[in-house]
């Protein structure tokens, strides 16, 4: 479906999609914290504030908090109007950077802190040092995040930006067909390889580790400065795939933390590994700037913090931050992972039977996430959104894309008894 992609498309494609299922004022957020079991997925569910008789099956959107979460900003925020100058202790940035770490596998100082997955991408694509005659090799497949970045990067400074292709028909997508086309669109000259982890227009997910290895093929024999550089876009595998970065193999990556982890709103991290390789886009705050602010030069290391972009914040949503992470290691990222497979490998067989329906997601776990995209036959993707909402009490979305799909989201909010419920919805969509 062609539609205009403007701000009105992107809130379409998730946050009014929920209009009318706000939760009742019952559930005001200064109810007592609920107890919480992080091996009871009631329990879990029960953390946050869902509507009454609606399954909310875009919640990866714009997330809810759970409790930890909502408590830690709501404790943070009454501190801060009642002194501005408040600043918690221990350092609540290193908490942030630490947490993270802890669930991608890295260091710390590899962590650099923002406020979406947009900004990391930003500061990423527009920092990274390129060469004359290096080019950035991306594909059709990714968002806006991406391409924009990269358009930008070539209006300013001329560098080369060529995308590809790594399938034609989503559902049948293979590991084989997409890291052969990698491989031969690889060139001595491309210096970054910029893709999505779990692309949001289809729900296929990347076979990256396989993808690293196509990379790191390509790079033996290259200097340093010529080796490319895999950067990922991970919103929509961060806090739904149990994988850290040693298991992807990238160089790069970024994510918001306000989506599938449920953190605070408006929070991010990118993670890199050769932080050498990129300039800064927005002065830090971090003790290397102040360095050259002081004293002209710094002898302190390059790393995460210095990439941070400075300025002021929604401090109580950054400083809660290390809540959310702890929130979903207490339940285990594995467990995590499974569950939101289960559920969506539920969510595609029971559609999958559906002759109105035509699925875009692989079948396939290894190539799938939580995202599940379809089409309806005869319907527009925005008017099944807005009947599964007013018939069925169903919460989806659509694809944000020039070809939007219907899109279904499985979290750990979601209870197989709610996928049921979708899967008769669209039923009676015929």
């Amino acid at each position: 479906m062609n539609q205009s992609l403007n701000r009105r498309a992107l809130l379409s494609a998730g946050l009014l999609a929920g209009v009318g299922a706000q939760a009742s004022p019952s559930h005001a957020t200064t109810a007592p914290e609920p107890p919480f079991d992080p091996a009871d997925w009631a329990s879990v569910r029960a953390q946050f504030v869902l509507p009454r008789d609606t399954a909310d099956l875009a919640a990866f959107v714009l997330a809810r908090h759970p409790a930890p979460v909502r408590k830690a900003i709501r404790a943070h925020r009454d501190r801060l109007d009642a002194d501005p100058h408040y600043y918690p202790e221990p350092d609540p940035d290193l908490a942030a950077r630490t947490a993270a770490a802890r669930l991608l596998g890295g260091r710390p100082e590899d962590v650099a802190l923002t406020d979406s997955t947009t900004m990391g991408l930003g500061v990423l694509y527009g920092g990274l040092r390129l060469r004359p005659g290096q080019e950035v090799l991306t594909t059709e497949h990714d968002f806006l995040a991406t391409h924009e970045a990269l358009r930008l990067r070539t209006e300013r400074d001329g560098a080369t930006a060529r995308r590809i292709r790594l399938y034609d028909d989503p559902a049948t997508a293979s590991v084989e067909q997409i890291t052969a086309r990698l491989r031969r669109a690889l060139r001595p000259r491309t210096r970054v390889v910029a893709v999505t982890w779990v692309h949001s227009s289809t729900g296929v997910r990347l076979p990256i580790r396989e993808m690293a290895s196509v990379v790191a093929e390509a790079n033996r024999g290259r200097a340093e400065a010529d080796r490319a550089l895999l950067c990922v876009d991970a919103v929509h595998g961060f806090g739904a795939v149990a994988a850290g970065v040693g298991e992807l193999g990238c160089d790069f990556l970024a994510t918001g933390t306000h989506k599938w982890l449920f953190g605070p709103r408006g929070t991010g991290i990118l993670w890199g590994r050769r932080w050498d390789a990129v300039v800064p886009l927005i002065t830090s705050f971090g003790q290397v700037s102040f360095d050259h602010f002081f004293f002209g030069s710094s002898e302190h290391p390059i790393d995460g913090a210095y990439h941070t972009p400075g300025g002021y914040k929604a401090f109580e949503h950054r400083w809660a931050l290390d809540r959310a992470f702890s929130f979903i290691g207490a339940i285990g990222m594995d467990r995590v992972h499974a569950r939101i497979q289960a559920l969506a490998a539920r969510l595609k067989s029971g559609l999958a039977e559906l002759r109105h329906v035509r699925l875009a997601t692989p079948a396939s776990p290894a190539l799938s996430a939580g995202l599940v995209c379809l089409s309806i036959d005869g319907m527009q993707p925005i008017e099944a959104v807005g009947r599964l909402r007013l018939e069925h009490r169903i919460i989806a979305s659509t694809t944000p894309y020039r070809e939007s799909l219907l899109r279904f989201g499985t979290t750990i909010l979601n209870t197989p008894e709610e996928v049921d419920k979708a899967i008769r919805a669209v039923a009676a969509l015929a």
